[in-house]
């Protein structure tokens, strides 16, 4: 199945075709009122942790170092990615921060971490749930 989840700027224009509208920022974009934003949820749980944004925005990590330890973060808590997992299901997604170079963000690391998990979920729907029959092969006695 495929999945569509777009990355954009609260600050840009809203779209009809935005579909769910989740802000993933920990904190609250400056001078953006809600009604503003068009929100489908404000979704905290899924951003970095307060020291790991803090280490990165303040030049203490490198960004290669800051997505691997979100990418840890994320794995070390799957349930946090089962909202936007449900949102992206039901259509298109639209992952919401206030960072000035989205690219630089934490919102790549996140859109990857949601597709691996839903592609991941969708393999095991596919898998048999238990194992085939083969009761007409029965082992001979020679054995």
């Amino acid at each position: 199945m495929s999945y569509e989840i777009v990355l954009k700027r609260v600050y840009q224009p809203i779209e009809p075709d935005d579909g769910a509208r989740l802000l993933v920022d920990r904190l609250w974009p400056r001078g953006k009122r809600r009604e503003s934003l068009a929100l489908t949820d404000w979704y905290r749980d899924a951003s970095p942790s307060p020291t790991l944004r803090r280490q990165y925005h303040q030049g203490e990590i490198s960004a290669s170092v800051f997505a691997t330890r979100y990418r840890g973060e994320l794995r070390d808590a799957p349930d946090h990615l089962l909202p936007l997992m449900r949102h992206a299901r039901a259509g298109r997604l639209t992952l919401l921060s206030a960072a000035r170079d989205l690219d630089a963000s934490h919102l790549p690391v996140l859109k990857e971490a949601v597709l691996a998990a839903l592609y991941e979920e969708d393999a095991a729907d596919y898998e048999p749930a238990s194992p085939p029959c083969f009761g007409h092969e029965r082992p001979s006695d020679d054995a």
